[in-house]
């Protein structure tokens, strides 16, 4: 036969003669039905967690804030360090990174070059500027070849005057205290 597609007033007048919907029945929206038939994403049957209002939730806080990696009995995974303790500064991909902060905001990079080239040889420099104002945000990145220069550069110039300001220098990346194997 022929199927013929109600049209919506025809669909309406059709939902007016039936009786009406009482307290707790589902509604039919015509695709409720496919959309149940296909499988969930993933492939998994398993019961999915679900809202107060019924929707299906998704992501890493579906299953519940209680449940923890170490409630599954899982444990973390550590990087080993190569001997030795790893409390100190840690070696970036290419050399050894510095933090200056507490910068005047008009200084420029030739300003910072100037200051720091005499302890060694600066490999690259990074001075960040705002981009309402057009100003340094407050501080720089300088790096080093060598962790002897770039200990040079914090013990020398760590609490010293560049353009009016009191700058602090510091190691930018510092491997964490190790912690006791469990």
């Amino acid at each position: 036969g022929d199927l013929q597609r109600p049209t919506p007033g025809s669909r309406q007048r059709a939902s007016d003669s039936e009786p009406a919907a009482m307290e707790g029945e589902e509604v039919d929206f015509g695709d409720a039905e496919e959309m149940a038939k296909e499988p969930e994403a993933g492939g998994s049957s398993k019961g999915a967690v679900r809202d107060a209002a019924g929707r299906r939730m998704k992501g890493r806080g579906a299953a519940g804030s209680t449940q923890t990696m170490q409630d599954e009995g899982g444990d973390y995974d550590s990087i080993d360090s190569k001997g030795g303790s790893t409390k100190g500064p840690a070696k970036s991909i290419e050399g050894w990174i510095i933090f200056v902060t507490n910068l005047h905001e008009e200084t420029t990079e030739d300003d910072l070059h100037d200051a720091f080239c005499d302890i060694g040889d600066i490999k690259n420099l990074h001075l960040n500027l705002d981009r309402r104002t057009g100003f340094v945000k407050g501080y720089a990145l300088v790096e080093y070849e060598k962790q002897k220069d770039a200990q040079g550069a914090i013990d020398e110039m760590n609490g010293s005057t560049l353009m009016g300001s009191t700058i602090s220098v510091d190691w930018a990346f510092s491997a964490g205290p190790s912690r006791a194997a469990r």
